[in-house]
């Protein structure tokens, strides 16, 4: 089936995620289409990494279903993952290897020809401003560098779907937005990116999609015009944040981690 933009690249159908007796996330729904940049936004242990790390496939989950290109996550994880590429918020990757090592690898999981590897390693990494430094050991990258390597790796197989825990986080302004103009050429070829970040000003920009998690519940999605309506989504965001001090409810926990 061809795609179009209303292909639905990625479903979330009343997701739900436990940890012990604690409701993390709760009855979830979301789908993000052929074409979108989707930013999913939240604060703090809201829930956005837990949904996150259970659409790749990193940890299991309660209730509900999740969906890649149509296959389900949990009845099919691997031809789920080779639809997806997935963007940690800490590249915590092999420091022993070399910059061109690790992509080397990457490429051969996800069984991409030789000549076409080549292409597209010297392609990123020229836009990303790492190409001389692929074969230097990882163990002496700075943040930024490993965060650029962990995008090349990501984009090598060209999955439908790139999902991104805050993929700003380190790069020089340079890179951000060369990151920005990548994640425009993906989604414009028929492809999706559903994102994390704080960086509202950011998700504002550059998404057409929005979501809004809080204390584990989906509070507004849509188009970024509706979601902000006449006011800034960072307007939209505090209104929310003002709503959790004045009345606070029924508080979930990531387990101790961010999201």
């Amino acid at each position: 089936m061809p795609l179009t933009r209303k292909t639905p690249i990625l479903t979330v159908d009343r997701f739900e995620k436990r940890y012990g007796d604690k409701v993390a996330v709760r009855n979830l729904t979301l789908t993000v289409e052929a074409g979108d940049i989707y930013g999913f936004i939240g604060h703090n242990g809201a829930g956005k990494t837990t949904l996150i790390r259970s659409i790749v496939g990193a940890q299991p989950f309660e209730g509900g279903s999740i969906g890649v290109c149509g296959v389900d996550v949990t009845a099919d994880p691997v031809a789920a993952k080779r639809q997806l590429a997935y963007v940690p918020d800490n590249p915590d990757i092999y420091t022993f290897m070399t910059g061109i090592q690790y992509l080397t690898f990457m490429a051969d999981v996800f069984e991409v020809p030789r000549d076409v590897r080549e292409e597209r390693i010297t392609s990123f990494a020229g836009r990303l401003g790492i190409l001389d430094d692929l074969a230097s050991p990882i163990g002496s990258y700075s943040h930024g560098m490993r965060q650029k390597l962990v995008v090349i790796g990501a984009l090598l197989h060209k999955p439908k779907l790139l999902i991104l825990d805050e993929p700003f986080v380190g790069l020089d302004p340079v890179a951000s937005h060369e990151l920005k103009e990548i994640l425009h050429e993906h989604a414009a070829r028929g492809g999706a990116v559903f994102f994390s970040s704080h960086v509202l000003e950011v998700v504002e920009k550059l998404c057409n999609k929005v979501a809004i998690i809080r204390k584990g519940e989906l509070v507004r999605a849509g188009t970024t015009d509706e979601v902000r309506g006449d006011d800034s989504l960072e307007d939209v965001f505090l209104e929310l944040a003002e709503v959790d001090a004045a009345a606070p409810d029924r508080a979930s926990s990531e387990d101790g981690r961010h999201a």
